[in-house]
């Protein structure tokens, strides 16, 4: 977690609360729970733009399809008109 081990969480844990007055420790609650729902939120918002982007890929991905196969198409049936009035020209 963020890099460090359970045991330095577990130490700074310990050293907050030897420094932290026992009168501060609801601000201190109220202050992280604030933090834990901002963060939630924020993973949430990422969470659900990242699907809407994934969303709009998987919709962009079949009409990339249809237009590279009907350019495809276009060119191949171009190309064979080409060389039937260069075989008749011979």
């Amino acid at each position: 977690m963020f890099g460090i081990s359970w045991a330095e969480f577990l130490v700074i844990i310990l050293v907050a609360i030897l420094i932290v007055p026992a009168r501060n420790w609801p601000d201190v609650a109220r202050f992280l729970a604030r933090v834990v729902r901002f963060v939630r939120d924020l993973v949430w918002r990422i969470t659900d733009a990242s699907e809407k982007i994934k969303d709009k890929i998987d919709l962009q991905k079949p009409i990339d399809d249809l237009v590279h196969t009907t350019t495809d198409d276009i060119l191949a049936d171009f190309s064979s008109k080409i060389k039937k009035k260069t075989r008749r020209k011979k």
